[in-house]
């Protein structure tokens, strides 16, 4: 079994130094928009939720609904799988959940409260296993899994080609439309620093101009 890579502030500045070498093109991004963090979402269940949550919403909306759904676990800070396991399901849906992603949400709870996940030791399995385990639940695709890889677990090597702003960063910075396939072999040559280009790539999707010969502007 290969060592699990992990995102820290050195590899993140390694994997920057690296990405810039083997890539000039995406080095060009990282110049300019300079250092990037991570976020991480440490409490597991509750990043779980929150994903669940968040599918096929806008973020405005996403962020409402989960906020009314974090306030029904007051005074705890975060949600609690035992405690949503006892809730009317007429609770969730006053949240704004449809009642579909009330019983996601359930069915997650179950599995963090006794079930798979109750005593699961995910932060050592590797990035495939993890996706499997996670998979198999009801609410749960691959871009969800990948992205707890990044901002839960703090894997190094991730992309998600799922994901549509990456797909479209990954187009700007190339500079022409690719495909899926396309996508996944660039993204394969940054490897094992793919977590560090996805971090920048959020970042140039949102970037509010390109380069141009009188320079870069900051955000």
């Amino acid at each position: 079994m290969k060592g699990i890579l992990r995102l820290t502030r050195e590899s993140l500045r390694q994997g920057a130094d690296e990405l810039r070498r083997r890539d000039p093109r995406l080095g060009t991004w990282i110049q300019h928009i300079g250092e990037v963090e991570l976020r991480r979402h440490r409490h597991r269940f509750g990043a779980l939720c929150r994903s669940i949550i968040s599918q096929q919403l806008g973020a405005q909306a996403a962020r409402a609904i989960h906020l009314r759904f974090v306030n029904l676990f007051f005074p705890m800070l975060n949600p609690d799988p035992a405690q949503l396991l006892q809730m009317e399901p007429a609770s969730l849906r006053a949240c704004g959940l449809s009642e579909r992603k009330a019983q996601y949400l359930r069915s997650l709870a179950r599995e963090f409260h006794d079930g798979s996940l109750a005593r699961a030791r995910l932060g050592i399995l590797e990035d495939e296993q993890v996706i499997a385990r996670l998979t198999h639940l009801p609410g749960v695709g691959r871009w969800t899994a990948e992205m707890f890889l990044i901002f839960s677990l703090g894997r190094l090597d991730v992309f998600s080609v799922g994901d549509l702003a990456l797909r479209n960063a990954v187009e700007r910075v190339v500079g022409r439309k690719l495909k899926p396939r396309a996508i996944e072999e660039i993204a394969g040559g940054w490897s094992p620093y793919r977590s560090v280009a996805s971090l920048y790539l959020w970042r140039v999707a949102h970037w509010p101009r390109d380069p141009s010969p009188q320079g870069f502007p900051r955000a």
